[in-house]
């Protein structure tokens, strides 16, 4: 008998409970979603990264497309029956080592395209991670917000939860402003 008057007890006390009503801070609770590829995207500072990111492509490119044209050269000597007769031994050998190490070089190219650009995505991530991080407390703090998310996180979600916009605005503020204090420190030294 005891233990049936304990169960119920037990049993009333979780009815009261989870019927009581929420509090003022749990009715309150706001949530924030952050498409962090849109702010990457529409951002300046964004759009600076990837701008950087793109300069670094380009010159290691245009290195590996010289070292592929000389490399094509050389192997239309190698197809030339006429220009090898014309070389003496030496002369043959040192075009055949010259081919070698040029085709190692771009082997060398390549992984360093590889690691660079990796490299460069990873600081594009990271310096643009960093600003929306900011950007979102501010936005979060501002609005009240409880939680804010990345878009990615969501399987669906209802557009009025989208702060992204906000982000991005506040994003470029930030960018603007230490932009202004780099430029005035460079002017003055």
């Amino acid at each position: 008998m005891k233990r049936i008057k304990y169960l119920a007890a037990a049993i009333i006390a979780t009815l009261a409970f989870t019927s009581t009503p929420l509090s003022a801070a749990e009715k309150e609770s706001k949530i924030g979603i952050v498409n962090f590829s849109q702010c990457v995207a529409e951002s300046k500072l964004g759009k600076a990264e990837q701008e950087s990111v793109e300069n670094v492509k380009n010159q290691i490119t245009s290195l590996i497309k010289d070292i592929e044209q000389q490399l094509t050269d050389l192997s239309t000597k190698f197809n030339d029956a006429d220009y090898l007769d014309g070389l003496s031994p030496e002369g043959e050998q040192e075009l055949k080592a010259k081919f070698q190490t040029l085709k190692e070089e771009h082997s060398r190219y390549q992984a360093q395209f590889y690691q660079v650009m990796q490299q460069a995505n990873m600081k594009l991530y990271q310096t643009v991670s960093s600003y929306v991080n900011l950007a979102t407390k501010k936005i979060a703090d501002s609005k009240k917000l409880s939680l804010v998310i990345n878009k990615d996180a969501c399987f669906s979600f209802d557009n009025s939860f989208d702060i992204t916009a906000l982000v991005i605005d506040e994003m470029d503020r930030s960018f603007e402003s230490q932009s202004k204090e780099a430029k005035q420190t460079t002017e003055s030294k």
